[in-house]
């Protein structure tokens, strides 16, 4: 080994030579528009990826798997991306920053670079859903639309696109909002027995206690504990010692505040902290022990650090008059945030401007009418025998179709503003069709009017 060492030694550049020049000369990097297509996987998808985080080694491989498959990468965000691709850590707030905007254009996915490395390994475009950075959109005004159609046989109210109102804050500055995605994942061919146990009583059998037997009546999901990350799984009986109200009457103030303005992400945003801190198990005491709560970010946590330290926050200052007036009219059954901003740009500011002066749809003046009875929240019993009515007339049709109080009513709420009631069957599928023939037995029995 000795000898051939020193010859190394002895002859370096010559044997650079040989590398560089002989037959084990690596190939000329090829640039992109002269990689050759071998696949199709990304045809039609634009990717900008966005460097931080990823590595020049990473970003070249996945650039030339884009590429070669089809697809087309660019050097910034500009009009024609399709999709938006980060690093794994990244975090939408971040990410909006380094890309020097607001929020994402419609349209333009931003999604993990998981996302992307599974589509070249499987050599399939995947579906972004569990990769998203995006929270999923949802449309407003849509809750009981299709019930108002049946029961009123109505046109659901037309909104109009307005823009925000006049004296919504310049001073709101961006806040970290929670990736709240969940990967969901079913089965295809039905519900297995112990899955449909879990959705009646809120917990999978084998975290039940020996013994323990189903119990699928009006009070069960009270009795039990909710398990899982998903709020609707969360009792509501976990919240009863709020040891923090002091700071999550001040951010709710504010979330509502941004629901009746339509900014959706930061009253989303505020609304997981109040969440987060009234199931706490203690006060919060500091800046760095908000940041450990779960739902809970850095900036998000620089407004619980100033209400500790000063008892007040500065952004309740700000909150224009607008606001009350805003919640008063999506306080109407069939108008929501864009209608009520809508009727404020108009110059409306009470309930009797909107009875008098406004274009009303059918529902909306049904909602105005009976403004004050649709506010009242009902005690929990009247929403158990609501949910039998409708349970009767579900099994009227087939016994084995479930029918089950969720919401409010199933985390175990004293009180109820509705009753959302589900219905499924354990075979996923023969619960199709069966929304009309309950919504007619519920009509012919005059439950519904």
């Amino acid at each position: 080994m000795e000898p051939r060492h020193g010859i190394m030694k002895a002859f370096p550049k010559v044997k650079r030579a040989k590398v560089l020049h002989g037959r084990d000369t690596p190939p000329a990097k090829k640039k992109p528009d002269e990689w050759d297509i071998t696949g199709n996987t990304f045809k039609g998808v634009k990717v900008y990826i966005l460097p931080a985080g990823i590595g020049n080694a990473r970003y070249q491989i996945f650039q030339r798997q884009i590429e070669q498959n089809g697809g087309q990468t660019k050097s910034s965000l500009c009009p024609s991306v399709t999709h938006v691709v980060v690093d794994e850590n990244m975090d939408m707030d971040r990410a909006l920053r380094l890309l020097k905007v607001d929020r994402m254009p419609s349209g333009v996915q931003l999604v993990k670079c998981t996302w992307l490395s599974l589509c070249i390994s499987e050599k399939q475009l995947l579906d972004v859903a569990s990769y998203s950075l995006l929270l999923p959109e949802r449309k407003p005004e849509t809750v009981h639309e299709t019930i108002k159609e049946e029961l009123q046989n109505v046109e659901p109210a037309a909104e109009t696109i307005a823009q925000p109102v006049s004296d919504k804050t310049k001073q709101e500055e961006d806040m970290t909002i929670p990736d709240t995605k969940e990967e969901v994942q079913g089965e295809e061919d039905g519900v297995s027995q112990s899955d449909l146990e879990a959705l009646i009583t809120g917990q999978h059998p084998k975290e039940e206690t020996p013994g323990s037997s189903v119990d699928p009546g009006p009070d069960s999901a009270a009795q039990k504990v909710v398990s899982g990350k998903w709020v609707c799984a969360q009792s509501s009986q976990s919240k009863t010692n709020n040891f923090n109200k002091h700071i999550t009457d001040k951010l709710e103030v504010l979330a509502k505040a941004y629901t009746h303005q339509g900014d959706k992400w930061r009253a989303l945003s505020y609304s997981k902290a109040v969440n987060a801190l009234k199931s706490y198990h203690k006060p919060v005491t500091s800046y760095q022990e908000a940041c450990q709560i779960t739902g809970i970010g850095k900036r998000m946590a620089d407004k619980i650090d100033e209400i500790m330290e000063s008892g007040h926050l500065r952004k309740l200052d700000h909150i224009g008059e607008a606001v009350p007036v805003l919640e008063l009219f999506t306080n109407i059954w069939g108008a929501g945030a864009k209608t009520a901003q809508l009727w404020y740009q108009q110059g409306f500011r009470t309930l009797e401007d909107i009875r008098t002066k406004a274009n009303l749809s059918n529902t909306q003046k049904i909602g105005l009418k009976h403004y004050d009875d649709l506010l009242d929240r009902m005690p929990r019993v009247e929403a158990a025998a609501i949910e039998k009515v409708v349970r009767d007339a579900v099994h009227g049709i087939d016994t084995q179709l479930v029918a089950m109080a969720c919401g409010s009513y199933r985390r175990g709420k004293a009180t109820c503003g509705d009753v959302d009631v589900l219905i499924t069957h354990p075979d996923g599928k023969s619960h199709k069709g069966v929304f009309s023939k309950v919504l007619q037995i519920l009509h012919d029995s005059g439950f519904l009017t």
